[in-house]
């Protein structure tokens, strides 16, 4: 069983909680807007969220067929988090319910997703080298950003919402203005 540690970075720099519970490597880990919780994605194909007052693991999710690859809570609104999988899957998880919430089937591995601002949207990049992004609200694609000649391994939202920044195996990271198309 691997462990997370958590370490107070002031005083003395002691560890005040040790998370334990994934049988496979942590491929990503956020916390809550809040801080109130932290989001991990393993290889042990599942999705956990851990309550950071008690360092419990308060909801596992054991929707995907594969490695989970990213996970990403929304920033605001319903309390969401998005996976992506080498089952070529998007899954986003209301963690209040057990089953996902919504399906986004992909045709490749995806490596890498977050919401948008408002979490009406999920963008993912994945090993066909683009980034996606999905309405929830329409459970369809809207658009395909291109500029990566190798696998999408990270994205992030600016704070305003506007831009993704993006890096890959290219050794590039790319900044696309989000709020052009969408808005």
């Amino acid at each position: 069983m691997l462990v997370i540690v958590l370490w107070n970075v002031y005083g003395e720099c002691e560890n005040f909680s040790i998370l334990k519970g994934h049988a496979g490597a942590i491929m990503d880990l956020h916390f809550s807007t809040d801080g109130s919780y932290l989001f991990t994605a393993s290889t042990d194909k599942t999705v956990r969220v851990w309550d950071m007052d008690t360092g419990t693991c308060m909801r596992k999710f054991k929707s995907h067929k594969d490695i989970v690859n990213s996970c990403h809570p929304a920033r605001r609104g319903p309390q969401l988090v998005a996976s992506g999988s080498d089952d070529c899957t998007v899954l986003v998880h209301d963690i209040r319910r057990r089953d996902p919430v919504i399906t986004l089937q992909n045709a490749y591995q995806i490596t890498a997703v977050t919401f948008n601002d408002t979490a009406e949207q999920v963008i993912g990049g994945g090993i066909d080298n683009d980034i996606k992004v999905w309405d929830l609200r329409r459970n369809e694609m809207l658009y395909v950003m291109r500029g990566h000649t190798d696998t999408v391994t990270g994205l992030s939202l600016s704070p305003e919402g506007t831009h993704i920044l993006s890096n890959a195996m290219d050794c590039s990271c790319n900044l696309f203005h989000y709020f052009f198309f969408f808005f």
